[in-house]
């Protein structure tokens, strides 16, 4: 038996009519920038999110350096993340001139450890960027106090979080923004990149509007200067192929993280994930632990069963970030998380058969 990582096959193929004359549409009506499509993702989505605005980006990425642009964030501030998370959480920082500063993870939800705010913030932070990894909120109630407190935005990483939720509020909508990743390998995801930005804040959302399209609302009347980070037309229609799938293959998610940690449980020295009280964990990713991870790894692949690391090394260690003189010591968790988490399949379609199998090849390998 061979078992993708992720399988975005099987998902095109049971869509493949409808997804066909979608992609067909756009080419007939060469709308390949802007357009109807893009306008109905952005319309279908803030209503099934339940937010005032949805500003479609060209990825998830840009979403972030966006929404922090255009709160006026810049040279000389701080703004606070994961020290567990990808690259772009922290770059973008970088990006619109402010200081990346980490806060260590949980060391049993992975997220960023709210009760180590406190002690990273200066009278140069401007902003937390909580990222919801895995699909599992941070916990929300706590880092929303502490902004309100010190006067600081919060700016919700929800690239692996479409549709999650803590205490019945859905990621992205208690900061001032929240960011999303459409890449394809995401709960939602495009044919390539895309991205956008959610938010109930009329006057940002105009901002973020306007910033990524050249600084115009209107062509060629450009009030300020911007960049080009607009999604194409052909990803647009994928999304509004997906969209009226999601919550049914989010449920299909959180029934097979549900089979594995049944099968899994009490198997060696494995670390399964744990679900915040309160929350509905999407399950992006199904991550678990071991000190036999590489071997582990090896023998899941030699079994014909993809795997992938989330993620190796954590940000303040990377090369990157060698500039503010960080090291493991300072993020204890982190550190010790990024030699031991393995990422197993999980997408919609995986079968219990499936799910057994890799349970099966977990268990011979721990025997």
């Amino acid at each position: 038996m061979h078992i993708p990582f992720v399988d975005l096959k099987s998902q095109y193929h049971s869509l493949k009519p409808e997804m066909d004359a979608a992609i067909a549409s756009v080419l007939e009506d060469t709308a390949f920038i802007g357009g109807t499509h893009v306008s109905r993702f952005e319309e279908e989505f803030s209503r099934l999110y339940g937010v005032k605005h949805c500003i479609s980006v060209a990825n998830g990425t840009d979403s972030l350096y966006i929404i922090m642009k255009m709160l006026g964030i810049g040279t000389g501030d701080e703004v606070i993340t994961a020290a567990n998370s990808w690259i772009s959480s922290s770059e973008t920082i970088s990006q619109t001139g402010a200081t990346p500063v980490f806060a260590d993870v949980h060391p049993g939800y992975y997220s960023m450890d709210e009760t180590l705010l406190e002690a990273l913030i200066t009278p140069r932070t401007r902003a937390i960027i909580p990222v919801h990894l895995h699909g599992q909120m941070v916990n929300m109630d706590a880092v929303m106090d502490i902004a309100a407190r010190y006067k600081l935005h919060v700016i919700e990483d929800c690239a692996q979080s479409h549709f999650s939720e803590f205490r019945g509020k859905r990621a992205g909508t208690m900061g001032i923004a929240g960011s999303f990743s459409f890449y394809p390998g995401k709960n939602l995801g495009a044919y390539g990149d895309a991205g956008c930005i959610i938010t109930n804040d009329d006057e940002l959302a105009e901002k973020c509007r306007m910033y990524a399209r050249h600084g115009a609302l209107q062509k060629h009347k450009h009030e300020i200067e911007g960049i080009n980070s607009r999604m194409d037309g052909l990803q647009a229609a994928v999304l509004n192929v997906k969209l009226p799938h999601i919550l049914r293959w989010t449920e299909s998610r959180i029934r097979n993280a549900a089979a594995y940690t049944h099968a899994l449980k009490g198997i060696g020295d494995l670390v399964l994930p744990v679900v915040r009280p309160d929350s509905m964990h999407t399950f992006h990713l199904y991550v678990i632990r071991t000190a036999r991870r590489n071997e582990l790894a090896i023998w899941l692949k030699e079994k014909g069963i993809e795997t992938a690391i989330h993620y190796p090394t954590a940000l303040p260690l990377l090369p990157a970030y060698s500039r503010l003189g960080l090291s493991a010591k300072d993020f204890p968790v982190s550190a010790s998380h990024q030699d031991q988490i393995l990422s197993l399949p999980m997408y919609p379609e995986l079968t219990v058969e499936m799910i057994e199998y890799i349970a099966g090849q977990i268990k011979m390998f721990f025997n």
